[in-house]
């Protein structure tokens, strides 16, 4: 009887930094660090959703790891960690479907009003068109979250008039560049 070979494991996306973050491939051991970046009740308003548990959080990230059961679908997830200190202090994603990335970050609370939000965005943003050739990026923002629109704006996106789930369709587009 023929076996099927294993699934290959999904490639990790590139690591990128910015000015002060280093931007990781999220690994199932970063769960129980992130589960404390994570644990403020107040980041789930606008989103939805509660603190996770350790547990939870890890089963989470061995299922994202593991990548989309589409083949024609990229899950790209970093944890970000701040140079300075070395803490974890959120996180961004990337769902990569071709030339078109649908992002998102979460920067914990203690960390926020530092401006890590808009440079992880902004250096997610960039290093999605140069490592990953999209030119399209979209997020989902609800409407009376201006922090995230704050965040969207910084990484070049802008609000559409095309809504989901009432959430707002942010989006931008890259042209190709000039062919020599």
């Amino acid at each position: 009887m023929p076996t099927t070979p294993a699934p290959t494991p999904a490639p990790s996306p590139p690591p990128f930094a910015t000015a002060r973050l280093d931007a990781l491939p999220l690994e199932p051991a970063y769960a129980e660090e992130m589960a404390a970046v994570l644990a403020d009740p107040a980041l789930y308003v606008f989103t939805g959703g509660e603190p996770p548990d350790p547990a939870a959080l890890r089963a989470r990230y061995e299922r994202q790891c593991a990548g989309s059961p589409d083949a024609g679908e990229r899950w790209w997830n970093w944890v970000l960690r701040v140079r300075e200190d070395g803490s974890l202090a959120g996180y961004v994603q990337a769902t990569v479907r071709g030339p078109r990335a649908e992002i998102a970050w979460v920067i914990g609370t203690p960390w926020q009003g530092r401006g890590y939000a808009s440079e992880a965005a902004k250096g997610l943003a960039a290093h999605l068109v140069v490592a990953g050739g999209v030119r399209e990026l979209v997020a989902h923002i609800h409407p009376d979250h201006a922090a995230s629109g704050a965040v969207a704006t910084a990484a070049g996106l802008r609000p559409t008039g095309e809504w989901q789930d009432g959430e707002r369709r942010w989006a931008a587009y890259v042209p190709l560049p000039p062919t020599p």
